[in-house]
């Protein structure tokens, strides 16, 4: 049978904290989880982040050798993968032999993860982790427990998709409570100057200047069509600000490394910058 392109949408007043109207009907999308894989199949960001976690991972927790790795469950190091979404990152990284708490607002995505993760479940190394999916929204994460987890990973802008520096700032916290005393956190955020490289930049710059004094919103949101959503929301960063809200939230920034203009390589220049990728230490 098939299934609706969407979920049955909560009324608007029951949106949680920090999710935008458009977020709100992003998650509820079903479509949008089913086709999600192939629509990013072809963005150089995924490719570069995958390879920037996988690499960072090794750098800060160097990788156990697989008898180690195929111990008990209790013994293996745990990573946070905060909007999980259809597990692109959650799958490499158990393959370290983490187990990672995928976690995700969005119910169609994580159904869409557990049905490709049991589906190979069987195929699966003595050395690889288990993926163990979450439901929850980003700025409300107090069921997770204190110091469960070795690290955390962030990406692909999931902390620009949290409206309002008070519920960023919130979800950063959670995450220092949940990660272990030295323990880090790998991020990636769209840089907001980056507007200047871009056909009308300048223009949408100048207006959400503008309505920071004139609302509620902030300098460096916005709204952009995607995927059949007219609203979709996304805040973008001043470098500035991002590590203001980190070290808000208790977080130290250790490295900063920049996002090519068509996120298929490191930048060597802000000038050349989209994004940020941060690693950040407890």
């Amino acid at each position: 049978m098939n299934q609706p392109p969407h979920s049955p949408r909560p009324p608007d007043w029951l949106r949680p904290p920090g999710v935008a109207t458009g977020t709100w009907q992003y998650v509820h999308q079903r479509t949008i989880a089913r086709h999600y894989d192939d629509f990013v199949a072809d963005t150089p960001l995924c490719e570069l982040d995958r390879r920037y976690v996988l690499e960072t991972l090794d750098t800060v927790s160097p990788r156990r050798s697989t008898e180690r790795a195929a111990e008990s469950h209790d013994s293996r190091p745990v990573i946070l993968d905060l909007g999980a979404g259809t597990g692109r990152l959650a799958d490499p990284v158990r393959q370290l032999g983490y187990d990672v708490l995928a976690v995700d607002l969005s119910q169609s995505m994580l159904e869409t993860l557990v049905e490709w993760y049991v589906g190979r479940a069987a195929s699966q190394t003595p050395a690889a982790g288990t993926i163990l999916p979450v439901r929850a929204n980003l700025v409300q994460l107090d069921a997770i427990a204190d110091s469960i987890a070795d690290h955390a990973i962030c990406m692909f802008s999931t902390i620009g998709m949290i409206q309002g520096r008070a519920n960023r700032v919130r979800f950063l916290c959670h995450i220092a409570r949940a990660v272990r005393p030295g323990g880090c956190l790998i991020l990636h955020a769209h840089r907001r100057w980056a507007a200047l490289r871009e056909a009308g930049g300048m223009r949408r710059l100048m207006r959400s200047w503008i309505q920071s004094f004139r609302s509620d919103a902030e300098f460096g949101d916005a709204t952009y069509a995607y995927r059949g959503l007219d609203k979709m929301f996304m805040h973008r960063f001043s470098e500035r600000e991002i590590k203001s809200e980190l070290k808000t939230a208790g977080w130290t920034v250790e490295r900063i490394d920049r996002v090519g203009l068509d996120g298929s390589e490191l930048a060597r220049s802000a000038w050349q910058a989209s994004g940020l990728f941060l690693v950040c230490r407890r």
